[in-house]
């Protein structure tokens, strides 16, 4: 068994990132993060296509979201289950085998022309990422010393951005431009056939990994150590556990509405001209576009290029990943997620004015000040919790249900009278997520 100075944080400085025998499943833990960063942002490249291919209203191109997210909300429990009867890997490779089957199922779906089959399809393809987020959260804690885990988690969902950011590109590319816009569905039937081969692949080759022991809370779950704060509670009397849920459950309602409407946003408003207050502004980001060719003579931004610039704003949202993982060596993770959810409702008042580029601007900024929510709220809920881990991760990942509802039913309904002002909606989110960061994070020593 290991004993308590095997994990405790060392007696000056920070605690190491990982050990060098954790390297290589490190390795293969955090490319899970960047595939499921290109499955969750491909969806959001779908919603206008398929208002366009299939004729779909916004509000129903939303229920995209639901599909997808929805299956975290359904398979997160049934994720921790297994993982805790069979283990971290047997549950990565049940992941990437969902994935890997959803993907298969959308080209069937887009040859029917069916909404109902894609979603279909989408759901399966959802609950194998839920399963890979279920799983590889406290799978990343035990790769080294917890009291690194922050930096860890931060780091793998830095990485998440880049497959974030490769989504829209990718589905700019293949589904968005030019005649692949409208017509048909044959280059979603594509792209998804080789999603399915490539995330099998890395499937089959993570089955001949050979994972080593693991630094695991669990084990202080014993009458040995005392000190386990998890021994003598149940999981819902953890507090800043609860208050994790609810924290992850409004981020991820404000991220899913925030990439919901991106693409709308600005094909709907980029291009047309501003009240005379900021005139100035919008006349110097019409002179940038053109000279750089972003928009050549159109009165809005068209679809790819729309597209283009949801990958800039995700861009974003990887390098403030990166810059919150090194931040937290020096400043407490919880300070800097309220500071963040303050920026950020600020940054939607700005969205909602649509002040031409100023707004642009501003929607473009918002993914870089939540890069690190996600992540944080996730690790700050892990705290302390001995043999609770795996189903608090599972719990947690449920909660990213709130990107499945607040796009459809509360931006949704908004957002098909005007996209801007759908806008306000998420700083709600944003203050939950400042409570969090400012109080009810704090893990209960009674």
């Amino acid at each position: 068994m290991l004993t308590q100075t095997s994990i405790s944080a060392p007696a000056t400085g920070p605690p190491p990132f990982t050990e060098r025998r954790y390297v290589l499943t490190l390795i293969f833990v955090t490319s899970l993060f960047m595939l499921w960063g290109v499955g969750v942002t491909m969806g959001d490249i779908l919603n206008k296509h398929f208002q366009e291919v299939l004729h779909v209203s916004k509000a129903d191109s939303a229920l995209v979201q639901l599909s997808i997210f929805g299956a975290y909300f359904v398979m997160g429990l049934p994720a921790g289950w297994f993982m805790k009867r069979f283990g971290y890997q047997k549950g990565v490779l049940l992941g990437l085998g969902l994935y890997a089957a959803g993907a298969f199922l959308m080209v069937p779906a887009a040859t029917a022309l069916s909404f109902g089959y894609l979603r279909i399809a989408l759901f399966v393809l959802a609950c194998g990422l839920a399963t890979l987020e279920a799983v590889a959260h406290p799978f990343l804690d035990g790769l080294g010393n917890l009291h690194s885990s922050d930096r860890r988690i931060n780091f793998a969902h830095a990485i998440n951005g880049i497959g974030a950011v490769s989504g829209p590109l990718i589905g700019g590319y293949f589904v968005l431009r030019g005649t692949h816009a409208t017509g048909d569905l044959t280059s979603v039937k594509v792209l998804y056939g080789l999603i399915g081969a490539v995330v099998g692949s890395i499937g089959l080759a993570f089955f001949f990994v050979k994972v080593p022991p693991l630094i695991d809370e669990p084990a202080l779950g014993t009458a040995e150590d005392p000190t386990d704060l998890a021994a003598d509670k149940k999981l819902f009397q953890h507090t800043h556990f609860v208050w994790a849920c609810v924290a992850q459950l409004f981020n991820t309602a404000a991220q899913g509405g925030t990439w919901a409407y991106f693409i709308n946003y600005g094909t709907d408003y980029m291009g047309l001209k501003p009240g005379p207050a900021i005139q100035g502004f919008w006349q110097a980001g019409t002179l940038f576009s053109r000279t750089v060719g972003l928009v050549p003579g159109l009165p809005h931004l068209a679809n790819d290029v729309a597209a283009y610039f949801f990958s800039l704003s995700l861009v974003g949202m990887m390098l403030g990943r990166f810059l919150g993982t090194y931040l937290m060596k020096f400043i407490a993770p919880n300070r800097l997620l309220a500071t963040v959810a303050v920026a950020n409702i600020g940054m939607c008042l700005l969205v909602a004015q649509h002040w031409g580029w100023v707004s642009f601007g501003a929607l473009i900024a918002l993914n870089f000040f939540f890069s690190i929510m996600f992540p944080t709220i996730y690790s700050l809920g892990l705290k302390d919790l001995g043999r609770h881990k795996q189903l608090a991760s599972s719990f947690i990942v449920m909660g990213v249900v709130g990107a499945a509802l607040f796009p459809r039913f509360v931006m949704g309904p908004v957002a098909d009278v005007s996209v801007a002002h759908a806008y306000y909606l998420p700083i709600i989110c944003y203050v939950v997520v400042f409570l969090y960061g400012a109080k009810f994070y704090k893990v209960q020593r009674n």
